[in-house]
């Protein structure tokens, strides 16, 4: 905890911080973001993202051959990228705000395996691992058909290592769901606010889930000394690990592609906005990493989180990163996203994005289920709480003083009527329908 002397120095030098504790909505434009063309950062260049994606195509064959929901895409997880007019009329007269440009959703709420961003990172790193391991012991080569993991031959040997993670949730179900389905021996250490219905589903794979009644840091703590035990085990690092964060920016090559499919351009005339959900930073981060390789200066992204759990924009705007906590300046770090509900950012992300993010803004919990009731009305797309929070984007961006104030310091406003929009949806399908309907129906009535 930080002394009131300290917090009071702190709120000195960033005005927004009382706002902040007041866990009040706010906009903070980042002041070191660098409006250029990056080639990457902390040891990161896009030649890792194709790498990464090159490893994704080499298992594409196993993923098809016991996930059948990946056989149409032959292997490959992604989402559809889906143009949402008619939410974009509801969020203009909600909001009584014009949306110059077009908004579309990016609908990792939709993935394949484990219904959320986390299906990218998450099971990304668990490929890499299974062929570190597998090539290491001379059992693979990369020239193979890696169909041949299916067997049990290889079930039986990765049976003999165990992978360990701390999780509010989705990233729990994507480690815990591939790791199952290789044959590891899997140990999700999840937060107190995790939802029940997804440590029950871990369970159902065989998953050891381990609760705890304190935050996700705790789990966090917890599952690393537990892992760190074992030589054996292999603890996947939510906060700091480059495998994870790269399995997240191979987003941005399939997303491109998506765009020249539907003729969207982005480059000086046509701006790309981008609104991410952000928790401990790194599926966003990563997100926000490939867009800024591959886009530059003509791609905008912004974080959201939720007010109660503010520690991304908390961790950058005082430029502590992981060095504070929401709960160092009295934030209780509740709320119902709890796929957000972190308390201590990334301080590997926070320091990646340090001129690459464009800015973050914080949305109440009930602006969640609004949202979500919208796009379930106006589009028939079901998404869990968490991932609705980039829709506050629009507003603040298009309606406030704070996001004007923004587009006119890039000299964007000209630009606008021929902007794209993209909300990341990053998570829903996997919520059971009773759930679901408690979502929604709060949400209507909102």
């Amino acid at each position: 905890m930080f002394s009131s002397k300290e917090i009071k120095q702190l709120a000195t030098k960033h005005p927004l911080l009382d706002k902040l504790i007041d866990t009040k909505e706010v906009f903070w434009q980042n002041p070191l973001y660098k409006n250029e063309s990056f080639e990457g950062a902390e040891d990161l260049t896009m030649a890792d993202i194709t790498d990464a994606e090159n490893r994704l195509k080499r298992f594409a064959p196993y993923l098809a051959k016991v996930f059948p929901e990946t056989a149409d895409t032959k292997g490959i997880i992604e989402s559809p990228l889906r143009e949402i007019p008619n939410m974009k009329v509801a969020l203009e007269k909600s909001s009584d705000t014009v949306l110059e440009g077009r908004l579309l959703l990016k609908c990792d709420s939709h993935l394949p395996i484990s219904g959320s961003i986390k299906a990218r990172g998450g099971i990304y790193e668990i490929l890499k691992h299974a062929e570190d391991l597998a090539v290491k012991e001379g059992l693979l080569s990369y020239t193979d058909d890696y169909s041949i993991l299916a067997s049990e031959k290889f079930k039986e040997f990765y049976s003999r290592h165990r992978i360990a993670v701390g999780s509010t949730g989705n990233l729990g179900l994507s480690i815990g769901i591939m790791s199952a389905k290789m044959g590891f021996k899997v140990y999700v250490h999840m937060s107190a606010d995790a939802r029940k219905w997804k440590k029950e589903l871990l369970r159902s794979k065989g998953v050891n889930v381990i609760e705890y009644e304190s935050d996700y840091s705790k789990a966090v703590e917890e599952g690393r000394k537990q892992s760190d035990k074992d030589p054996d085990s292999y603890f996947v690092d939510d906060e700091n690990s480059k495998s994870l964060f790269l399995g997240y920016a191979v987003a941005p090559l399939r997303l491109q592609k998506q765009l020249d499919d539907l003729r969207i351009k982005v480059d000086e005339n046509h701006p790309l906005f981008v609104y991410l959900p952000c928790g401990v930073g790194g599926g966003p981060g990563g997100v926000a990493f490939g867009l800024k390789l591959l886009y530059g200066a003509n791609v905008h992204c912004f974080f959201a989180e939720p007010t109660h759990a503010p520690c991304m924009v908390l961790g950058m705007m005082t430029g502590l990163h992981n060095r504070i906590s929401v709960q160092d300046i009295g934030i209780d770090n509740l709320t119902e996203a709890d796929g957000l509900a972190v308390g201590t950012a990334s301080g590997f992300v926070g320091k990646v994005m340090e001129n690459m993010l464009s800015g973050i803004f914080t949305v109440d919990d009930e602006e969640l289920y609004k949202y979500l009731a919208q796009l379930a009305d106006e589009e028939n797309i079901f998404i869990e709480p968490s991932a609705a929070a980039g829709f506050s984007g629009t507003r603040w961006l298009n309606g406030t003083p704070e996001g004007k104030n923004y587009i006119g310091s890039l000299n964007l406003r000209e630009k606008m009527k021929d902007s794209t929009h993209i909300v990341w949806a990053t998570g829903g399908s996997m919520v059971p329908p009773e759930i679901m309907k408690s979502y929604y129906e709060r949400g209507a009535k909102s």
